[in-house]
C-alpha cells in the first residue's frame, strides 16, 4: 500500500507518470485496462430459487418432509398437507429475509457521484464518475461529491465533509503539505480526499490515486462482503434442540412401531400410527409460532419507533450485554452548538447569555461578520462551526444576512491551516474595522490590547496566561474554541497578511456537538439492565471522553483509547483489555469490527449503533446492528437488523425490554408445546409397554396437534409486557432453551397431563368398550392441554398476573374447546374422527381429570413461587 499522504504532489505525479496537462486518450485506455472502471464491484448473488431451497437444509425440516412423504404414500393426505404448508411458509419467510439483507452493497454503489470534472489533453472536461482512472487530475468545488480518492495538489480553503467515512459531521480543512507520520487515521489525512465524501467549502485540484474497490469506501464494501452475519441465540438453540428432539422422537416412534408389529398389529396400521405419533410429537408448528410471535412483536416495536428489518433479531435484543455506539448523531445531536463564552473576564454558559451586555453583543457581532455560513428558510449552509455562531446570533435577535448587509465586507483574508486565522474588513459606524478569528494560540501572540466593559487595556502577560488557562479548561472538556479580535485600519485600505497584528482581544466562543438530552438517562437504563455501553467514534479522544463523561459512560481518561493505540494491540491483547475500555477515538471501520469481535469472543451478545457508511461493516458483524433512521445512510440501514425511526438512543432500551419480553413469551410457548407433546408420547409409550390397546387413532393425534398447539401457543407469545424484566441481567449467549430447570418443568407438567389422560383411558376401559376409552383419553388430552396453556403464561400464578389479562389466550382456549365439542357431539363427523358418544358421567370424569394438572400447578406456584 502506497502512503500518498507522505509524498509531495510532485512525487505523486512522478510515481503515477502524470504531466500537468493531464492524461491523453491512450493513457486513459491503458489505465482502464489496468484498473477497471471507477465503481464498486458486486459478487454474484444467489438466485431467488436457490435461496428458497437453502431454507430446507434444516434437520427438523428434512425429518418433517420425510414424514409428509410417508403420510402421502399411506394415503393420509391431511397430515401431508399440514406438514408441507408449514414448511413452505417458513421457507418463503426465510428467503425473503435473506434477499432483503443483500441490498447493502447496492446502496454503497449509489453513493458514487454521477459526473466529475477532470483535465485531459490539457482541457477541462466533465465525464461520468465511473470513467475516472488513476492519474486523472480532478477539479473539486464546494458542493461537489468526491468521486475517487486522491492527493491534493492545490487547495483553496477546501473543506470536505467525510462523515460517510469517519462519522464526524464537522468539515475537514484540507492542506497540500506532506504528512510525515506513519499509520495516520483517515480523518487525519488532511492532504487527501476520499470517494463518498463531499466538498462543503472552497476548491481544490487533486490527482486521483485510487478508484473503485481500491478506495477507502471500496474497502468498506469489501468488509461488508467478508463480515459474517450471526445467527441469533434463539436460532442456534432451536437448531440444536430441533435435531436432538427429532432423533429422540424418531427413536420412540420406531420402538413403538416395532412393539406393535411384535404384538401382531398389521404393518400398515403400525406404520401409520408411528408416523402420526412422530408428526404429533415433533412440534413442526414451532418455527411458525416463533415467527408469528416475532412478527407481531415487531409491529408493536415499530409503533415505538424501533423498526425491525430482520425478524429473528427481536429475541437477540433481550440477550444484548454490550452496546457499541457511535457518538456523532447517535449519542449527540450531530450539530455544533455554542456551549460557553468568555468575555469581560467572565465565563458564561450558553443559557446565561441572556444578560445581553454590550461587549457580549459586540463579540457576537464580530462572530457573524467574520463568517461565511448562512441560514435561509431553515436550511443551514456552510461550515458547522460557523453555523453554530450564526445560531448564537439568533439568541440576540441578530440575523447574519441583515448584519452583513449593514456592515458590508470590504475585503478578506481566507482561513488557512498554516495561519489558523481568518480576517474580514468592514465599515462599522463610520470606522474601517478588521475582524480576526482563529486559534487562540496563534491569535493571542498578535494581540496587544484587551477590551473590557469599562474600556480597552494593555493585554499583559498575566492576563494572557489567564485567557490561556480558560482556553485549556474549555479544550480538556472537549470544546472547540475560537478566539476573536479586531483593530481599526485606515480607510480604503486593502488588508494583507501583515495586518494581522497589534489586535484588540474581545473574547472566546467554545462549542461542541452536545449530547442528546435523553442520552444520559438511556445510558443509566442500560447499566441498570446489566448492559455495558461503549462509545466508538472517529472524533478526537478529548472530545469523545468529554461527551462520554457527561452521559455517564466514562469515569476517567484511563478508560479511553485512540485508534493508533488499538493498532499496536494484537487481537489477543485487545481481547484481554476490552473490558477496561469504554471509549474508542479516531477509529477506522476495521477497528470497529475488531472491537465487536473481541466482545463476541468473550461470550457477549453485541449491538452496534451507527449512521454512516463507516459503520456498515460493524453493523453487519454485530449480533444486532442498529442504524439511525433520520440521519443514517442507506448503507447503514440496509446493513442493520434494526432502524431507529426517531434516532433516539432511549428507543433502544424500549426495544431491549420488548425483546426480553418476547423471548420470555416464546420460551413459555415452547414449554407449553413440549409439555403437551411429552404428555402424548408418555401416554402412548405407557400403553405400548403395558400391552394396552392403542389409546389414540392417528386422526386424534392430528387433531390434537392442530387444535391444542398453534392458537394457544401464539396467544402465550402475546402475553403482556412485565416491567420487572429490565431488572434482570442479559441472558448469556450460550444459554440453551432446554436447560435443566426448563427440562424438569416440561417433564413434570407433561407427566401430570399424561397421568390424567391414562387415568381417563383406564376408566374408559372399565366400561367395556375400547372406543369409549379411546374417546375419553382423546378428550382428556385435548382439554387438559388447552387448560395447561394458563400454566405456561408465566412463572407466577395466574391469580397474581391476572386471569383475564391475556384476552388472546382466553379466545384461543374457547375456540379449541368449541372445536373439541363439535368433534365429540356432531354426528356426521364422529365416524371420521373415530369417537364414541359419551354419557354425562363419562364427561364429568373427562372434565375433572382435565382440570387436575391446572389445579396442581397453580397451587404449587401459589405456595412455592416468589
Amino acid at each position: 500500500m502506497v502512503d500518498f499522504y507522505r509524498k509531495t504532489g510532485k512525487e505523486v505525479m512522478q510515481q503515477l507518470n502524470i504531466t500537468d496537462q493531464g492524461l491523453n486518450t491512450d493513457d486513459v485506455n491503458n489505465r482502464r485496462n489496468d484498473y477497471g472502471f471507477n465503481e464498486l464491484e458486486e459478487k454474484d448473488r444467489q438466485s431467488v430459487i436457490k435461496v428458497f431451497f437453502e431454507q430446507f437444509k434444516d434437520f427438523l425440516v428434512i425429518i418433517l418432509i420425510i414424514a409428509a412423504v410417508v403420510s402421502a404414500f399411506l394415503g393420509k393426505i391431511e397430515s401431508t398437507l399440514v406438514i408441507l404448508v408449514v414448511v413452505i411458509v417458513n421457507a418463503i419467510l426465510g428467503a425473503a429475509q435473506h434477499l432483503k439483507a443483500e441490498q447493502a452493497l447496492k446502496s454503497l454503489r449509489a453513493l458514487s457521484s454521477p459526473t466529475a470534472k477532470v483535465l485531459r489533453d490539457n482541457q477541462k472536461i466533465e465525464i461520468p464518475s465511473r470513467e475516472i482512472v488513476v492519474g486523472d487530475i480532478l477539479f473539486i468545488e464546494a458542493g461537489d461529491y468526491i468521486s475517487a480518492d486522491g492527493r491534493i495538489l492545490e487547495s483553496y480553503s477546501l473543506q470536505a465533509n467525510e462523515s460517510s467515512l469517519t462519522g464526524e459531521a464537522e468539515g475537514v480543512l484540507k492542506i497540500t503539505d506532506v504528512i510525515e507520520a506513519e499509520h495516520v487515521a483517515i480523518g487525519d489525512r488532511k492532504n487527501m480526499v476520499f470517494s463518498g465524501s463531499f466538498a462543503t467549502y472552497g476548491r481544490a485540484v487533486v490527482i486521483v490515486t485510487a478508484i473503485g474497490m481500491k478506495t477507502e469506501i471500496g474497502k468498506i464494501a469489501s468488509l461488508l462482503e467478508s463480515a459474517q452475519e450471526k445467527k441469533t441465540p434463539l436460532q442456534v438453540n432451536l437448531d440444536i434442540f430441533g435435531k436432538r428432539l427429532a432423533i429422540i422422537i424418531l427413536a420412540i416412534s420406531a420402538f413403538i412401531f416395532g412393539l406393535n408389529i411384535l404384538r401382531g398389529t398389521p404393518f400398515v396400521e403400525s406404520l401409520m400410527f408411528a408416523v402420526s405419533l412422530a408428526v404429533a410429537a415433533i412440534p413442526e408448528a414451532l418455527s411458525s409460532i416463533v415467527t408469528i410471535v416475532l412478527a407481531l412483536g415487531t409491529q408493536k416495536m415499530a409503533k415505538e419507533n424501533a423498526i425491525i428489518r430482520k425478524l429473528h433479531s427481536v429475541e437477540s435484543l433481550g440477550s444484548i450485554s454490550i452496546i457499541c455506539s457511535d457518538k456523532t448523531g447517535t449519542l449527540t445531536q450531530n450539530k455544533m452548538t455554542v456551549q460557553k463564552v468568555f468575555v469581560d473576564d467572565k465565563v458564561r454558559d450558553y443559557n446565561e447569555l441572556d444578560q445581553r451586555t454590550e461587549l457580549e453583543k459586540k463579540l457576537i457581532l464580530t462572530a457573524l461578520l467574520c463568517n461565511d455560513a448562512v441560514t435561509i428558510e431553515n436550511k443551514e449552509m456552510g461550515d458547522p462551526t460557523e453555523i453554530a455562531l450564526v445560531n448564537l446570533g439568533d439568541l440576540y435577535d441578530l440575523d447574519e444576512l441583515d448584519i452583513r448587509e449593514k456592515y458590508t465586507r470590504l475585503g478578506e483574508i481566507p482561513f488557512d491551516s498554516d495561519r489558523k486565522l481568518m480576517s474580514t474588513l468592514h465599515e462599522i459606524e463610520g470606522r474601517t474595522v478588521m475582524i480576526t478569528k482563529g486559534a487562540l494560540d496563534v491569535l493571542i501572540e498578535r494581540t496587544i490590547s484587551i477590551e473590557k466593559s469599562d474600556g480597552i487595556y494593555s493585554f499583559t502577560e498575566k492576563e494572557k496566561e489567564n485567557v490561556k488557562s480558560i482556553n485549556y479548561d474549555f479544550s480538556k472538556n472537549g470544546l472547540r474554541v475560537l478566539a476573536f479580535a479586531y483593530k481599526e485600519v485606515d480607510k480604503d485600505k486593502k488588508i494583507e497578511l501583515e495586518d494581522e497584528k497589534e489586535l484588540i482581544f474581545i473574547g472566546l466562543i467554545a462549542m461542541m456537538d452536545p449530547p442528546r438530552k435523553e442520552s444520559k438517562q438511556a445510558v443509566a437504563d442500560c447499566m441498570q439492565a446489566g448492559i455495558k455501553p461503549i462509545m466508538i467514534t472517529g472524533d478526537h479522544k478529548v472530545t469523545a471522553s468529554a461527551i462520554a463523561k457527561q452521559i455517564g459512560i466514562l469515569a476517567d481518561e484511563s478508560g479511553a483509547m485512540n485508534g493508533h493505540e488499538l493498532d499496536n494491540l494484537t487481537d489477543e491483547e485487545l481481547k484481554s483489555k476490552v473490558e477496561e475500555v469504554f471509549v474508542y477515538a479516531r477509529v477506522s471501520p476495521e477497528h470497529k469490527i475488531r472491537i465487536v469481535k473481541a466482545w463476541q469472543e468473550k461470550g457477549n451478545v453485541v449491538a452496534m449503533t451507527g449512521d454512516g457508511v463507516n459503520d456498515a461493516p460493524a453493523l453487519k458483524q454485530a449480533d444486532i446492528g442498529i442504524a439511525m433512521g433520520i440521519t443514517g445512510t442507506e448503507v447503514a440501514k440496509d446493513s442493520a437488523a434494526m432502524v431507529l425511526a426517531d434516532d433516539n438512543f432511549s428507543t433502544i432500551i424500549k426495544a431491549i425490554a420488548n425483546g426480553r419480553s418476547i423471548y420470555s413469551n416464546i420460551k413459555n410457548a415452547i414449554k407449553f408445546l413440549l409439555s403437551g407433546n411429552t404428555a402424548g408420547i408418555l401416554s402412548v409409550l405407557y400403553a405400548s409397554i403395558a400391552a394396552l390397546p392403542i389409546p389414540f387413532a392417528p386422526v386424534h393425534l392430528l387433531f390434537i396437534n392442530l387444535v391444542t398447539d398453534s392458537l394457544p401457543a401464539i396467544a402465550i407469545g402475546l402475553e403482556p409486557h412485565n416491567d420487572s424484566i429490565m431488572e434482570e441481567k442479559p441472558r448469556k449467549m450460550n444459554t440453551p432453551i432446554l436447560d435443566k430447570s426448563f427440562g424438569v418443568t416440561v417433564l413434570i407438567e407433561g407427566t401430570l397431563i399424561a397421568l390424567s389422560t391414562m387415568t381417563a383411558f383406564h376408566l374408559g376401559l372399565s366400561y367395556g368398550d375400547p372406543l369409549v376409552a379411546s374417546t375419553m383419553a382423546f378428550a382428556t388430552l385435548c382439554l387438559s392441554r388447552l387448560l395447561h396453556s394458563f400454566n405456561s403464561r408465566s412463572k407466577e400464578s395466574v391469580f397474581k398476573i391476572g386471569f383475564f389479562t391475556n384476552k388472546y389466550l382466553l379466545l384461543s382456549v374457547a375456540i379449541g374447546y368449541l372445536l373439541l365439542k363439535i368433534v365429540l357431539i356432531f354426528e356426521p363427523i364422529k365416524d371420521t374422527f373415530e369417537v364414541a358418544s359419551l354419557s354425562g358421567e363419562q364427561y364429568a370424569i373427562v372434565y375433572l381429570l382435565s382440570f387436575m394438572p391446572l389445579v396442581v400447578v397453580q397451587v404449587y406456584k401459589l405456595i412455592f413461587k416468589k
